[in-house]
């Protein structure tokens, strides 16, 4: 039986992350692993912090009946009320219990939103560049993706947003500290994004992904979104600033000034089972509850994407330092970038276009390698560099 058609259309447009992950795979077959320089995907490569594995262990060991089966479907009261009291403290909101959703992570808690809120041909807008998988993230749920591209600082044009918004406009996702670009969004846009929200009669939701946001660098810290934009929905996930991306665990946060709160967490509750996720992890809800602060060390990564941008710099290319985030997105010395993806293949490295995040010209370099990786390969990109200039 052939698969269904809108999967076959989405198979050929599929990440390419996880294209050249596979590539990665087979060229270090082919060469040995010590010769290729993956910078494809953002899987943390340290452990979690200490903090986090002695509550697992507590929760483990402790004797709770009852803590494997079934909670209420948008998670444990009790760890949704320490969510809620966490959010609160850092927002000056009004969070309670009932406004959080615990979820299998921040991609989850994107699509639980998505589909409380969308009908057939409704718009998400997108700035660009994107998480890749956003567009298919819209699709799942019937919603049409409206793209945007950001100003030359990687920062959202409110403009250029507002030329957009359409009585079909649901929602506008944001990602900040972003993936790719590593930018981290200002509170004066996040203002004025809010401000324009606010002359709207029906204005769309913020969506506003957040699994980077403890990981900013340079001693900066990223604007609490929800304090910024009355009208948002935050999605978490502890990935990143834990190290756990595969234990996937996060939740959905609403806005307590969303108007019809209510409904809404009603809504995604029902998402949240209908879409098959039931519920997030038992065991690691208990665990968030007890160490829902901890973070992995953010001055490692920062040291290596000093120690990459700078290197690149010294041989030529033209690098902007992230500001956050697991990545550095850099500028490709010729406009084509699928092209350059190819001529560093050849050198035995692996980055990923910039063209999957919907922002040509450009390619997204992982940190979460080994210091060892990024020293070695920087002598490749050299000779990569060198190719260009022959053409």
């Amino acid at each position: 039986m052939p698969v269904a058609r809108t999967i076959a259309q989405q198979l050929e447009r599929a990440s390419w992350i996880r294209r050249m992950f596979e590539e990665g795979a087979r060229l270090k077959q082919e060469r040995g692993e010590a010769n290729i320089f993956d910078f494809t995907l953002g899987n943390p490569e340290v452990e979690p912090p200490a903090q986090t594995l002695a509550a697992l262990r507590r929760v483990v060991e402790r004797d709770l009946p009852g803590r494997h089966g079934y909670m209420p479907n948008p998670g444990f009261p009790e760890v949704r009320a320490a969510m809620a009291e966490r959010l609160s403290r850092e927002s000056g909101l009004d969070y309670r219990a009932e406004h959080i959703c615990m979820t299998t992570g921040a991609a989850a808690a994107c699509n639980v939103i998505l589909k409380a809120i969308l009908d057939p041909g409704d718009e998400v807008i997108l700035l660009a560049p994107y998480f890749a998988e956003y567009p298919f993230y819209v699709g799942n749920h019937g919603g049409r993706t409206i793209v945007v591209d950001t100003d030359a600082d990687f920062l959202p044009d409110v403009e250029k947003i507002a030329a957009v918004i359409t009585k079909h406009t649901r929602a506008i996702l944001l990602n900040t500290p972003n993936n790719p670009s590593g930018r981290v969004y200002p509170a004066s846009v996040l203002r004025d994004l809010d401000a324009l929200l606010s002359r709207l009669p029906n204005p769309p939701l913020v969506i506003s992904d957040e699994p980077y946001k403890q990981l900013v660098y340079d001693g900066k810290k990223q604007p609490e979104v929800a304090a910024l934009i009355a009208n948002t929905a935050i999605c978490y996930s502890w990935s990143k600033a834990q190290a756990l991306a595969g234990e996937r665990i996060g939740f959905l946060a609403l806005s307590p000034r969303l108007p019809d709160v209510a409904q809404m967490a009603a809504a995604c509750a029902f998402a949240n089972r209908t879409l098959g996720f039931v519920n997030a992890p038992a065991i690691w809800q208990l665990v968030m509850a007890e160490a829902a602060d901890a973070c992995v060390d953010v001055t490692a990564y920062q040291h290596k994407r000093d120690v990459l941008c700078d290197g690149l710099a010294s041989v030529g290319y033209d690098v902007r330092k992230p500001e956050g985030g697991y990545y550095v997105f850099l500028k490709t010395p010729v406009p084509d970038d699928v092209a350059f993806v190819q001529l560093l293949l050849k050198q035995g490295v692996l980055a990923v276009p910039g063209t999957g995040f919907g922002r040509g010209g450009y390619i997204r370099l992982s940190l979460t390698v080994p210091m060892d990786t990024i020293e070695r390969s920087l002598p490749a990109f050299g000779r990569a560099l060198g190719e260009t200039r022959k053409i």
